[in-house]
């Protein structure tokens, strides 16, 4: 998977539990034994929209956007924030032969990938395997489609409460954070202007909601945020 991709063991991967609980221990061995592992600095472009699709990969650790071009070459639809363990090949692996995506690191990041064809044929000999892809693959469609639906409802302050909340709740855990992606970033990601993204934090800092330095984030008033993002 590149130059710096090295083969692994599934021995101590949390993804053993996720992909591989419908596996038979000596199964197991062969699968794990093709894995490799490569490491991505941030803003390192692992899949480009049209790669043909050639293995199944999941992200160990770190952050990645899948995200597609628009007839503005110069504005990007981000679709969705991956983080470690999700399989971010998942959408496509089993319906295409290209990437309809990109995936690009937003943090320096671990990706590992299988053999596709292997994977392949575990589905065609697996029943309890192929059923538990395809309940992954509901998930993380009805992931996508609650977050667009979450966002368009939303006015400009509400999405951008929206945002903030997810990376301190659902990615750091913490109110204190370092934004890992850019204000046209953040606009790619919910439809609005990089202007009015700068606007609205702008706003935020002077109502003593928000702190920012640089790129970290301080979520000051969590309680008046999360009214923001649930009537917004």
């Amino acid at each position: 998977m590149g130059e710096n991709g090295h083969f692994c063991s599934c021995k101590e991967c949390v993804v053993r539990n996720l992909i591989f609980e419908h596996v038979s221990v000596d199964e197991l061995a062969d699968y794990c034994s093709s894995k490799t592992e490569r490491t991505v600095r941030k803003g390192e472009k692992i899949v480009s929209e049209g790669d043909p699709i050639s293995s199944f990969l999941y992200i160990k650790s770190g952050l990645l956007k899948l995200h597609r071009h628009t007839a503005d070459p110069s504005y990007d639809q981000i679709i969705s924030i991956a983080k470690p363990f999700d399989l971010i090949s998942i959408l496509s692996v089993f319906s295409d032969t290209k990437y309809n995506l990109s995936i690009t690191a937003i943090e320096n990041s671990v990706v590992c990938e299988f053999d596709l064809e292997k994977i392949k044929n575990l589905v065609r000999t697996n029943g309890e395997f192929a059923l538990d892809m395809l309940a992954r693959i509901s998930r993380t469609t009805d992931k996508i489609i609650r977050k667009y639906n979450d966002i368009n409802i939303k006015n400009l302050r509400g999405r951008i409460a929206y945002i903030l909340l997810l990376f301190a709740d659902d990615i750091y855990q913490s109110p204190i954070y370092e934004l890992p992606i850019s204000r046209k970033e953040i606009a790619e990601l919910i439809g609005m202007s990089t202007e009015n993204v700068i606007r609205i934090l702008s706003e935020f800092r002077r109502e003593h909601i928000i702190k920012i330095n640089g790129k970290e984030i301080e979520i000051v008033d969590k309680d008046i945020l999360k009214l923001i993002c649930l009537h917004g």
